[in-house]
């Protein structure tokens, strides 16, 4: 491991730990964080949540319930949750790498790194566009009779776009995943290793997977349905590029300190992490970035609710180019959500105020619900920044 990898790991590692000697109020962020999340916890019968909040590159963890209904072991800051759709700012990260380490531009067609592809739609669409939705309707889903590389290679040279690329956002997981495919193949390894083997170490980040190895399933939650029926992601077509990584929070609040440029990484490397927050479309709700949503702060509930509501999932929406693009700005709430039938898991930060939360739960529940509890211990957060101005 350099000395870099080093500093970045320990950076973490300490961030961890013991917070006693920080200037947040803890016991006034404890009781905002408990007052947001048990009641979500009660409501809707969430076995375990682990809450992460980072302040000036300092790390807090608030650990609920269990991992398991029938072990009852307790939720810790390395209880591996399944993030999915919040995976995707990872395979964004990862794409942004390998621009930075000059292995692909996100200018060029995504046809040029995917032979087969070459005379189809895709000689038009560019990288870019792949990782902000707007290839032109790519569907949300990998379709359910895709089920190898050769299927979904067939699909997409016949595939044909509802509109020219640029033009509309359409939430897309084959859209996200090929990017991942393509900045795996650039770097000549498989997307597993890219991620497990390379971007996780250089981010500190030792205990996040995308294949869970056997060592390490007693910390691997049990995930619950709506109905509490037990279940764990089944893996498809593309799963590991758009929904594939498990970690628990205080990997993931060091990914978020990363982003703030909080972890002290290399430079390559914050290039390539600070890259993903350029805005390229604009909709009516937030700015597209690479993955990143991002929305001018302060912000209010209801703008980020309306943001992350199912109709932005589900639903095509006309998207303007930014051009130039947007650098990436200081004053803004970035977020993502994720879910997969049996997890929930959402994040969001603001680099103006060095201040984030993540919040992972090892049950489906309510998108609106995870963003209100987390704006208001950003909130409480943000206030108390302002106080100690």
């Amino acid at each position: 491991m350099s000395i870099l990898k080093l500093l970045s790991f320990s950076a973490c590692i300490l961030a961890a730990g013991n917070c006693a000697a920080a200037s947040l109020d803890q016991s006034g962020i404890k009781a905002t964080v408990d007052s947001a999340i048990e009641p979500l916890m009660q409501n809707y019968t969430i076995p375990g949540m682990a809450v992460a909040v980072t302040v000036n590159g300092e790390n807090y963890f608030y650990n609920y319930g269990v991992a398991s209904r029938e072990t009852r072991q307790p939720i810790t800051n390395t209880t591996l949750f399944e993030l999915g759709s919040l995976s995707k700012t990872f395979t964004a990260t990862l794409a942004s790498y390998a621009e930075v380490d000059g292995k692909l531009s996100l200018t060029d067609s995504a046809s040029k790194y995917l032979p087969s592809l070459r005379g189809s739609s895709f000689d038009n669409i560019s990288l870019l566009n792949l990782g902000t939705h707007t290839a032109g309707g790519l569907p949300l889903q990998v379709p359910d009779n895709i089920g190898d590389t050769g299927q979904l290679m067939d699909y997409f040279k016949h595939w044909q776009p509802a509109h020219a690329a640029g033009t509309y956002r359409k939430y897309s997981n084959p859209s996200i995943g090929m990017l991942g495919m393509i900045a795996a193949k650039s770097m000549n390894v498989s997307f597993e290793d890219a991620l497990e083997k390379k971007l996780f170490l250089e981010l500190g980040m030792t205990h996040s997977y995308i294949n869970v190895p056997p060592g390490q399933m007693k910390e691997y939650a049990q995930g619950y349905t709506a109905k509490d029926a037990p279940v764990r992601v089944n893996p498809g077509v593309l799963a590991s590029e758009a929904y594939g990584v498990k970690t628990g929070s205080a990997d993931l609040i060091c990914f978020i300190g990363a982003n703030m440029q909080a972890a002290g990484l290399d430079a390559k490397l914050q290039r390539a992490v600070t890259g993903t927050h350029t805005g390229y479309f604009r909709t009516s709700e937030f700015t597209q970035d690479l993955i990143w949503e991002q929305y001018p702060y302060p912000v209010t509930l209801d703008r980020l609710l309306a943001g992350n509501a199912a109709t932005v999932i589900y639903d095509e929406r006309p998207a303007t180019a930014l051009n130039p693009p947007l650098p990436p700005q200081s004053a803004v709430l970035m977020n993502k959500t994720g879910s997969t039938n049996g997890f929930s898991s959402y994040a969001a930060f603001v680099p103006a105020k060095k201040i984030g939360v993540v919040i992972l739960a090892n049950k489906s529940y309510p998108i609106e619900q995870r963003v209100t509890a987390v704006y208001r211990i950003l909130s409480q957060l943000d206030k108390q920044a302002q106080s100690k101005d």
